[in-house]
């Protein structure tokens, strides 16, 4: 079995259908995800995960009928249904298929997607700065982890993998880097971290807070600041967060290589430490 789905009270290994023309997410975007990891038996931070899931729903203009807690159960109960230590994603969903230029959103549906895919490897990957901007808060949903936001990524995405490069160095709308198109930046300079401050163009990832925590406990200075291009280029390491690989080094930014260093294994460390350990939140807010 390589995936598993919730929908409607029962489990099925196939791909339900659940949207056509006249259904509201399928014209309108009412339609909002997250995603979690389980790998070696273990859920980090989980419950964030399905925290989220619900507030995005809301600010999507829906009524989640379900709550956090439960859609937690169906993910931990999905984990189980598949080998012990399978490196899986956990994607919970909410929908609306009815409504005209609104959702209606007393009837907001939920679809649970977990499936198999293994967590990346120690080689790196590679990043160009794009052409592709992310959105004001006053533009978009951006506080909210909603798909209609995930089509110009993917244009970032396609523009950088035409140019040999694996992934998008997303800029604000000031020309100051953001993000990757798939997770949250982190460069090195000097033994001091800084990310780029939560300026509303981009979501403060559960990750990001979560490295963010580790790495202040550990007695790393870290900055939230603007980051520019330049700063990249000028950095000892660059790194990334997201849930999808957690803590993965950045080996080349447009011409500059970088080496996998001793700042992003540590945050590595520390991530999976804290995975493994079971240890307690460190007060990281959902």
């Amino acid at each position: 079995m390589n995936a598993l789905y919730w929908h409607d009270g029962q489990w099925t290994t196939e791909n339900p259908k659940l949207l056509g023309p006249a259904d509201h997410a399928f014209w309108m975007a009412s339609m909002v995800f997250d995603g979690a990891r389980a790998f070696r038996g273990l859920t980090p931070d989980l419950d964030l995960h399905c925290q989220r899931v619900i507030r995005s729903a809301e600010k999507m203009l829906m009524k989640p009928q379900i709550t956090w807690e439960r859609v937690y159960a169906l993910c931990l109960e999905a984990v189980a249904q598949f080998p012990e230590g399978s490196e899986l994603y956990l994607k919970p969903m909410f929908y609306c298929a009815d409504g005209f230029l609104l959702p209606d959103a007393d009837k907001t549906q939920f679809v649970l997607h977990v499936f198999k895919v293994p967590m990346p490897g120690e080689q790196g990957f590679s990043a160009c700065i794009s052409s592709f901007a992310r959105s004001w808060s006053n533009m978009a949903p951006t506080d909210a982890k909603a798909s209609c936001l995930y089509p110009n990524g993917q244009r970032a995405i396609r523009e950088a993998t035409s140019k040999g490069f694996d992934n998008a160095i997303m800029l604000d709308g000031d020309g100051n880097v953001a993000e990757f198109a798939t997770s949250n930046l982190w460069i090195v300079k000097d033994g001091v971290v800084a990310t780029p401050a939560d300026n509303g163009t981009f979501l403060n990832g559960i990750t990001r807070k979560r490295v963010l925590a580790l790495l202040r406990e550990d007695g790393v200075t870290v900055e939230e600041r603007t980051i520019t291009p330049a700063d990249i280029d000028q950095a000892d390491e660059v790194f990334s967060s997201g849930n999808y690989g957690k803590v993965v080094h950045v080996s080349r930014v447009e011409e500059r290589h970088f080496e996998y260093g001793p700042m992003a294994r540590r945050a590595h460390r520390l991530y999976m430490a804290y995975a493994e350990g079971g240890r307690a939140k460190a007060n990281v807010a959902a």
